[in-house]
């Protein structure tokens, strides 16, 4: 089991930055891929970003390329997602996930909400 708590979202203005967190408990964090998802009112959840067990290898959706970094410390159980020059397209809920074998999702985080004004 994986339990999963995203924090860091807020308000911020069009061109700012913010850092999202996703702490997991579990001995076993080292061994999922960590996904970061988003879902805006009245859409369907997307994908943003993912990162392997050993940080090697990361992927994003072209919409958030060049400005997003996914990053995790396997020391620390903790996946980031930080997040430069945004748009007020970049609102939703953002959600951390646990993948034992990509792209299945096993855990979901509750969601935190990030809110970019014009």
């Amino acid at each position: 089991q994986v339990q999963l708590v995203e924090s860091g979202g807020g308000l911020v203005q069009a061109g700012g930055s913010l850092r999202l967190s996703c702490a997991a408990s579990g001995r076993t964090f080292i061994s999922y891929t960590m996904g970061w998802f988003r879902q805006a009112p009245g859409k369907e959840r997307e994908f943003v970003a993912a990162i392997a067990w050993s940080g090697g290898r990361t992927s994003y959706a072209d919409s958030v390329k060049g400005r997003f970094t996914i990053s995790r410390d396997n020391a620390k159980n903790t996946v980031y997602l930080q997040m430069n020059s945004l748009k007020p397209e970049d609102t939703a809920v953002y959600y951390c996930a646990a993948a034992f074998r990509a792209p299945d999702y096993n855990y979901w985080g509750q969601g935190t909400q990030v809110t970019v004004s014009s």
